[in-house]
């Protein structure tokens, strides 16, 4: 199967990453661009990038590699028993709790069964978290960071709406209607403002994903705060990033207030936030091109400073133009 490109476009599959653990994944792109990593969020699965930001990627010249974090999808699960609510607000956790660094660990056993020596990447929400760690931990795996709608840990930077909190507690939905009909409602809760909400779109995703992982999710879903929770405040080892990083982020975000987009591009010497009026704490259509355009030009200058390969549409480029990026 080729894209619009004429690359090689694989179908998800799995493979191990050591420590017991396997990620299912997928490519789209030519094998030939060089690589980049999308990491999804909290509970969130490789299909809920959307395919505009995939295509476009793919489109300015890189090979596109999204992955389902540990827990959830079609990736391996844990052992441990999840978490309960009252266990998580009072920081009480197992010993076997694994953190975001075993998370990174994860995705960096995926780049070396790929046989990939560096990448750029990109994470949105707890996917900018593992992604962070991966470029604190493994300064030479990485090209270029950009984190996404992200935080530090910090306790009282970028936290959720009060509001937001209590939509997230609750029981679980017991199946793939509740679960659809849960995240509709909870995606126009912290969804953008000023862009179309397209719930139809929303619903799909959902069913799709409860799919995907064959109805379970609740316990990774739970498992995976705990990781974000129990890493706690990560801002010092922000601090020794060396990859060049960007920083995006929506001025209306419920579930990860935009002072953590600020304190990440504080903690991290050299980053670049970018605004981005109205996003709240998911990607509508009408962000999309934006985000493409950012990301595939803050990776090529990197690249470009790094005397790595940067291509765009398949043309080799010696150097990148004037940087585009409005910082606030």
């Amino acid at each position: 199967m080729a894209d619009r490109t004429g690359g090689r476009v694989e179908e998800e599959t799995s493979v191990d990453v050591g420590r017991g653990m396997h990620l299912c994944y997928r490519i789209d792109g030519d094998s030939a661009d060089p690589p980049l990593l999308l990491i999804a969020g909290l509970g969130q699965q490789l299909n809920v990038w959307p395919m505009a930001v995939v295509d476009g990627l793919v489109e300015r010249g890189f090979r596109v590699i999204r992955l389902d974090n540990r827990d959830v999808g079609k990736s391996g699960r844990v052992s441990t028993p999840a978490p309960k609510p009252i266990e998580l607000l009072r920081g009480r956790y197992r010993p076997e709790q694994y953190t975001l660094v075993d998370m990174a660990q994860d995705t960096v056993g995926l780049l070396d069964a790929l046989a990939i020596r560096r990448a750029h990447l990109v994470g949105m929400s707890m996917g900018g978290m593992i992604s962070q760690t991966i470029a604190a931990r493994h300064p030479e795996r990485v090209i270029s960071l950009t984190s996404i709608m992200s935080t530090t840990g910090a306790r009282r930077i970028g936290r959720p709406a009060l509001s937001t909190w209590l939509r997230m507690g609750g029981r679980p939905p017991k199946d793939r209607a509740a679960a659809a009909k849960r995240s509709v409602a909870m995606m126009r809760h912290i969804g953008s403002r000023g862009f179309p909400y397209d719930a139809d779109a929303v619903h799909a995703i959902a069913l799709e994903s409860w799919d995907r992982a064959g109805g379970l999710g609740a316990d990774g879903v739970a498992r995976q705060l705990a990781a974000i929770f129990k890493s706690g405040d990560r801002s010092t080892e922000l601090a020794r990033i060396t990859a060049p990083t960007l920083v995006i982020h929506g001025d209306h975000d419920p579930m990860v207030n935009p002072t953590g987009g600020r304190a990440t591009a504080d903690a991290i010497p050299g980053a670049r936030l970018r605004t981005y009026p109205g996003m709240g704490h998911d990607l509508p259509a009408g962000v999309c091109w934006q985000l493409v355009e950012d990301v595939a030009t803050h990776a090529t200058r990197a690249a470009a400073a790094h005397h790595e390969p940067a291509t765009t549409n398949g043309r080799v480029y010696a150097s990148v133009g004037r940087d585009r990026l409005e910082t606030t």
